[in-house]
């Protein structure tokens, strides 16, 4: 098992057809610095608003797993990102013309063939690990959806269906190492049932479905009249049943579905933003079911506390001293809020704040019960990513970074006089145009105090102009 991060050795490039919406996109696969994980950007609309590939942004999973955060909406995400996540792919963004992913051929064989073909490059951050220390289960009775994970130090899964369909009957798939996903999981395509198809076509909910990109399960006798209005909507003039399926003449493998559906939750699991130590048992899982069970999972992580990525030792020397810190930045008392660095990285940086009760704010703030305000927090990490995004400029004396965004904001706890604060900052997008992304996080005492995602601009002082 890798334990160092991933991305792409270079860009990848796809176009065709949502299978929904029926829309063709130009979907390009960028590689993407440590820790920024798997992101979307909407490039067609204005300001090319992003969306985090985590199950927090999922909105939608009744045709496929969309995600949404603002303006970016993105849908039918599981097959790219499950080809990324297993053939080792850390981090990456995906920038993307339209509001679905291109279909392909209905499984994740292109996208793993384009991903082997550049290969992958290792980073110099940790992957991070979900452990799993105790059984966990997610279930839905009626509908017979069981997903149960178990301890184990490796990450396998095992994926069971029965739909009481005398086509499809029992089947059963696993997947024990990861190098087995390009050949035996990747290229398994999508499926439904015809009679679940033709209230979706009437309805022209599948504007981009055809033969060619999905299996079509025929539970039931097809009458010639109905052969006619699928030849028509189709646009084809060979429409047939033949064993069961309509026009896939050759399965690709004999429990071709049950591995799609092994396809699709490893895409789902990946959205929980960190790689799984655990041994998967599911039984006719779902967007819904994968999505809901890693949303479980990520509110234990929170509830059980995020831990800081760096670890701070007070008796080593500082990478930089309050003397470099002012002269990276420009800000002086009272509003200097970092007094220290202690470690840097490609795209990250962790810092030291001291919190005394001697800072003016706690004069009105409160008199009786001192509180440092929220917004200081975020303003001591955007300093702190200021400090490392000026500390790779020319000159940067003559510069200062300004905020031009501030987004998912969370407060877990206060921050009293007599906290040390250790700043984590990562850049979650490569710098363009001098504006940074970053992701900001506040840990006192090893627990996670406040975190935020930042967006700010480097500008050159009008006095060095």
């Amino acid at each position: 098992m890798q334990t160092k991060q991933h991305t792409l050795a270079s860009q990848i490039s796809f176009s065709g057809k949502g299978l929904h919406t029926g829309v063709v996109v130009e979907m390009t696969v960028n590689p993407a610095p440590e820790n920024s994980g798997i992101v979307f950007r909407r490039i067609d609309l204005e300001g090319a608003p992003t969306v985090p590939a985590l199950c927090e942004y999922v909105t939608d999973t009744s045709r496929g797993t969309t995600i949404e955060n603002g303006a970016a909406k993105v849908s039918t995400i599981e097959h790219i990102i499950s080809a990324l996540w297993s053939m080792g792919v850390d981090n990456a963004l995906i920038d993307i013309t339209g509001p679905e992913t291109p279909i392909m051929d209905g499984s994740a064989r292109e996208y793993v063939a384009a991903i082997s073909e550049v290969g992958i490059v290792q980073q110099k951050a940790d992957r991070k690990y979900y452990e799993v220390t105790e059984k966990q289960v997610y279930t839905i009775p009626d509908k017979g959806v069981a997903i149960i994970i178990y301890p184990d130090d490796e990450f396998t899964v095992s994926v069971h269906v029965d739909y009481n369909s005398k086509v499809i009957g029992n089947q059963y798939a696993t997947l024990d190492m990861f190098n087995q996903y390009a050949s035996e999981i990747a290229p398994c395509r999508t499926f439904v049932f015809l009679h679940e198809l033709e209230p979706l076509l009437k309805m022209n909910l599948i504007k981009g479905g055809d033969i060619d990109n999905a299996i079509v399960v025929v539970e039931n006798p097809v009458t010639d009249e109905q052969l006619e209005h699928l030849k028509k909507v189709f646009n084809k003039e060979d429409i047939r049943v033949t064993g069961g399926y309509l026009n896939n003449l050759e399965l690709r493998a004999g429990n071709e579905l049950a591995r799609h559906k092994l396809l699709d939750l490893l895409g789902d699991f990946a959205l929980l933003g960190m790689r799984i130590k655990g041994r998967v048992w599911a039984s006719r899982p779902g967007h819904f079911a994968n999505t809901e069970f890693m949303k479980q999972i990520a509110s234990a992580i929170r509830r059980n506390g995020e831990k800081p990525a760096f670890k701070y030792n007070a008796n080593k020397p500082a990478l930089m001293d309050i003397n470099r810190v002012r002269e990276l930045l420009p800000h002086r008392y009272p509003f200097l809020l970092v007094d220290k660095v202690f470690h840097m990285e490609e795209n990250a940086i962790g810092a030291i704040k001291n919190v005394t009760v001697n800072e003016p704010m706690f004069t009105g703030h409160f008199p009786t019960e001192p509180v440092m305000p929220g917004v200081l927090l975020i303003e001591a990490m955007a300093q702190a990513g200021g400090i490392f995004i000026l500390n790779g400029v020319e000159n940067p004396e003559e510069y200062s970074t300004y905020f031009l965004k501030i987004d998912n904001v969370r407060f877990k706890r206060k921050v009293v006089p007599g906290d040390t604060l250790q700043l984590e900052v990562y850049l979650t997008e490569p710098l363009r145009r001098g504006i940074a992304s970053m992701l900001g996080k506040v840990f006192v005492g090893g627990q996670l105090a406040c975190e935020a995602t930042l967006m700010a601009q480097i500008v050159r002082n009008k006095k060095s102009e």
